[in-house]
């Protein structure tokens, strides 16, 4: 019976098993080493464009904060124009007070009286002046409190002084001025309620 050698054959097989599986194997690195190389510029790709989205929403940011800064500055530009108007406002309304105080001042002076200083704080006026006699002042007090557009006239003091021959009474007293300007619904303020019913 023949007797067949088949160690050359299997040895062959064995090499080719090996080689194909080296072959297999250095595809599977090759392939590994592409897929990492791939996801790596995949991952810088994704943190690029975050970077470039996170600059831009910091522009943005920054721009309304600017615009934040703006809208303040106007509010207070806003608040002061209004605070001006008030009062640009209120001296329109207390003009006509202004032109009816000297003339009622005028009105409420009696003969032989005549004044060397009026001072107005807020609504409280101080006069001082001289008088004939301190009977005149009476008058004076008593034409202020009758006055639509003064009252409560209370002396502060009186002193009798000669000036060549004759005595004057030297008088400080103090009224208190009504206002007249119109409220805040629009309707003017009555000057003296009791006296202006009365007139």
């Amino acid at each position: 019976m023949p007797r067949i050698n088949l160690l050359p054959h299997r040895a062959a097989a064995r090499q080719k098993r090996k080689k194909e599986f080296l072959i297999a194997l250095a595809g599977a690195a090759v392939a590994a080493i592409v897929l990492v190389f791939f996801s790596k510029l995949m991952v810088e790709g994704w943190i690029s464009n975050q970077i470039a989205r996170n600059a831009i929403l910091k522009k943005e940011i920054s721009e309304l904060d600017k615009q934040i800064e703006e809208i303040k500055g106007l509010e207070n530009q806003r608040e002061r124009l209004v605070a001006r108007m008030k009062v640009i406002g209120e001296l329109q309304r207390s003009r006509p007070e202004i032109v009816h105080l000297f003339d009622e001042i005028v009105k409420t002076l009696p003969e032989g009286v005549h004044l060397t200083e009026v001072k107005q704080t807020g609504n409280r006026i101080e006069f001082q002046g001289q008088a004939q006699s301190s009977t005149r002042v009476s008058t004076m007090m008593r034409n202020i409190d009758s006055s639509e557009f003064l009252s409560d006239p209370t002396l502060d003091g009186i002193t009798t002084a000669t000036s060549g021959q004759d005595h004057v009474s030297q008088f400080k007293l103090f009224a208190q001025q009504v206002s007249t300007a119109a409220d805040d619904e629009g309707n003017p303020a009555s000057a003296k309620s009791g006296k202006g019913a009365a007139k």
